[in-house]
C-alpha cells in the first residue's frame, strides 16, 4: 500500500485498496495441543461449546 492509495481518478472517485497476494491466506481452522492453550482460550472453548448447545436445544 503505497502513496498512491489515498489518490483520485480523473472522476474525482478514491480507488478501492486490494489486499496483497502476500497477506491473504487459505483460511484453514487451526488446532492447538490442550498444554498450549492459556485461561483465555479456556474460557473461550466453554462459551462455544454452551453456545452451541444453545442452538441444538432450540431446534
Amino acid at each position: 500500500m503505497g502513496r498512491d492509495e489515498h489518490r483520485t481518478n480523473r472522476r474525482g472517485r478514491k480507488r478501492l485498496a486490494q489486499t496483497p497476494e502476500y497477506a491473504k491466506t487459505d483460511n484453514k481452522a487451526v488446532e492447538f495441543s490442550e498444554e498450549f492453550a492459556n485461561h483465555a482460550d479456556k474460557k473461550a472453548r466453554a462459551r462455544r461449546q454452551a453456545a452451541k448447545e444453545r442452538v441444538n436445544n432450540k431446534k
